[in-house]
């Protein structure tokens, strides 16, 4: 097939055909006729279906034809009758099987070996009810023209989006750097909370942030005021590590991961153990931190950079306390929400505009918007713009995490 246009590098390095090749290959409305004749009263049987069915459906629309057929996808076939393997993508599978295949991501290929483990699932069903009920004319996951009429409402924006069933009622909500992609999924989900929601969705609304800081504030602030009953999960602290600072019987400051207990309070914190090993990896290489000080190398003697010259000896008293301190105390102060005053600025809802969020004294106040020529550092004149955020510790989380993950993001110390 010609598709009159371009083909992107990447398929011509998975399937061999190259520009060249379509220059004299059929257009699609050249050939739409013999389709319809051809699948007249069958079934289209596909690995994958609701792809390979959706883009003849779009081509089809294209020219004015409305494109209906039953069809079966043997992904969700071969799924359902033979279970636990690992991976369901069509070489792996056949090959899998025993099933030969040859001219791979060709139609030819492609095709005879679909046919050949569409005959082997059609073996393996003795009692034909995968069969009979997998046969539709919709492809699973395909959206309802309900949901896809509220898919086209929306933007590709960042922000936060709020999912409402019949009576109004928000039952989910949610951020995303592409609110209309992420709904899209949503909609076409096959999760057991993804059909719940597809089932009692009626509208979506949402709200433009701009920043993905600003829409993951709002978002947890916005689930803890509504708490929607598809977030459950969500409703509870979205953190479960800290990072600790001790001082030893030698005087040296150690950090140390640990889960959070009781009232302990973190320098900063992290979703799981593993996100905070993987932050204090970086520390130490970044400042030359001792391994074994910062709980990484447990040892009785001298920890591994020590032996390969990257360490200064603080693990065997080789680097005074002072010298190792100074540089562990910068850092507990720059993670540390601690007394500090600050404006961190990010992307707003427009090319010209920015958005601010305000920590005053390591508390949340709120937001703002602000044009770029306007200046916002004036403590009085910002508490007048403010929009109010509640400080908790899951929003500190969220700036804290966010900081960490954004390193040229812009902030501005402002005077207490």
């Amino acid at each position: 097939m010609n598709p009159e246009r371009p083909i992107q590098p990447y398929v011509v390095s998975l399937t061999g055909i190259s520009n060249a090749m379509l220059k004299s290959a059929p257009k699609f409305f050249e050939i739409a006729k013999r389709v319809v004749e051809i699948t007249e009263d069958t079934v289209l049987v596909a690995h994958n279906a609701k792809f390979d069915y959706r883009i003849l459906k779009l081509e089809f629309n294209r020219l004015g034809f409305k494109f209906e057929r039953k069809n079966l996808c043997t992904v969700e076939l071969s799924k359902q009758l033979i279970p636990n393997l690992p991976s369901y993508s069509l070489g792996k599978l056949v090959r899998s099987l025993g099933i030969p295949i040859s001219d791979r991501h060709r139609a030819s290929g492609d095709a005879l070996a679909t046919t050949k483990l569409f005959e082997l699932l059609l073996s393996k069903d003795i009692e034909k009810t995968i069969v009979k009920s997998a046969i539709r004319f919709e492809p699973k996951r395909q959206i309802e023209p309900k949901l896809s009429a509220i898919i086209q409402s929306l933007p590709s924006t960042t922000g936060v989006y709020y999912i409402h069933n019949a009576e109004g009622d928000i039952i989910y909500i949610g951020k995303s750097k592409n609110i209309k992609q992420r709904i899209n999924q949503h909609f076409v989900g096959n999760a057991p909370k993804s059909k719940k929601i597809q089932l009692e969705v009626e509208a979506v609304t949402y709200e433009d942030t701009g920043s993905e800081l600003l829409a993951l504030l709002k978002e947890s602030a916005e689930i803890k005021y509504h708490k929607p009953k598809y977030n459950r999960a969500l409703r509870r602290t979205i953190f479960t590590h800290g990072l600790f600072s001790f001082m030893d019987s030698e005087g040296y400051l150690n950090l140390n991961i640990e889960k959070i207990r009781g009232e302990n309070k973190p320098i900063t914190t992290f979703a799981n153990i593993q996100s905070g090993k993987r932050f204090m990896t970086k520390v130490v290489e970044k400042h030359q931190l001792c391994q074994k000080l910062c709980g990484l190398y447990k040892t009785k003697t001298n920890c591994f950079k020590f032996t390969i010259k990257e360490c200064f000896g603080a693990c065997v008293s080789e680097e005074s306390p002072e010298t190792y301190n100074t540089r562990v105390q910068n850092i507990i102060d720059y993670y540390s929400f601690k007394r500090k005053s600050m404006l961190i600025i990010d992307q707003g809802r427009a090319l010209d505009e920015r958005s601010a969020v305000w920590i005053e004294q390591g508390v949340l106040r709120g937001f703002t918007y602000f044009n770029l020529n306007f200046q916002i550092t004036n403590p009085e004149v910002l508490s007048t713009l403010i929009t109010p955020l509640e400080h908790n510790k899951d929003a500190k989380h969220i700036i804290q995490s966010y900081l960490r993950r954004h390193k040229r993001l812009k902030v501005i110390p402002l005077e207490n």
